[in-house]
Formats: C-alpha cells, sequence, structure tokens
C-alpha cells in the first residue's frame, strides 16, 4: 500500500505540475495578447494624431502663405513709396546739383 501511495502522490504531483505548465502557459499567451492589443491601439492613436498634427500644420502653411501674398503686396507699396520719395529729393536738388557741375566743369584754374 506504501507504494501505491507513492504512485498515486507523484501521479497527483505531476498532473498539478502540468496544470501549472497550463496555467502559466495560459497566462502568458494572454499576456502577449494584451502587449498585442495594446501595441495595435498605440499604433492607431499615433497615426491619428500625426495626423491631426499634419492637419494643422497644412493649415498653418496655408495661412502663412496667404499672408506671405499680402506681406508681398505691402513690400511692394512700401518700395513705390520709398522710389517715388527718392525721385522726388532727386528732382529737388537736380537743378543744383547740374548748376555746381557745370560751374565746375566750365571754370578753368591754371
Amino acid at each position: 500500500m506504501d507504494t501505491s501511495r507513492r504512485q498515486s502522490g507523484i501521479q497527483q504531483l505531476l498532473a498539478a505540475e502540468q496544470e501549472a505548465q497550463q496555467i502559466v502557459n495560459a497566462a502568458r499567451n494572454a499576456k502577449m495578447a494584451r502587449l498585442r492589443q495594446a501595441k495595435e491601439e498605440a499604433e492607431r492613436e499615433i497615426a491619428a494624431y500625426r495626423a491631426q498634427m499634419e492637419a494643422e500644420f497644412q493649415k498653418k502653411v496655408a495661412e502663412s502663405s496667404g499672408d506671405s501674398g499680402a506681406n508681398v503686396k505691402r513690400l511692394e507699396q512700401e518700395t513705390e513709396a520709398k522710389i517715388a520719395n527718392l525721385k522726388q529729393q532727386a528732382a529737388a536738388i537736380s537743378p543744383d546739383v547740374v548748376s555746381m557741375l557745370l560751374r565746375h566743369v566750365t571754370s578753368v584754374k591754371n
């Protein structure tokens, strides 16, 4: 009887070990499935965030390019105003410059 008890005890230990191994394998598989699911969710969130940031960037680029047209127009107007101002100043002093040049060119020095 002692031998059959030992055999029964060994069989119970082997069965418990197999059951524990199955539990560990099931837990490992469940963990891997959760990790895979978390990775997929993270990738979806990253893709959504990236799309949102890209849309905001494109919106800002569109807004700034519209502003650049206004900036170009403003700069052209400022340039035209400065050119007109310089022409006016040149016209105001042109007779004096011409008379000074004529005086120096026509005067003879020995």
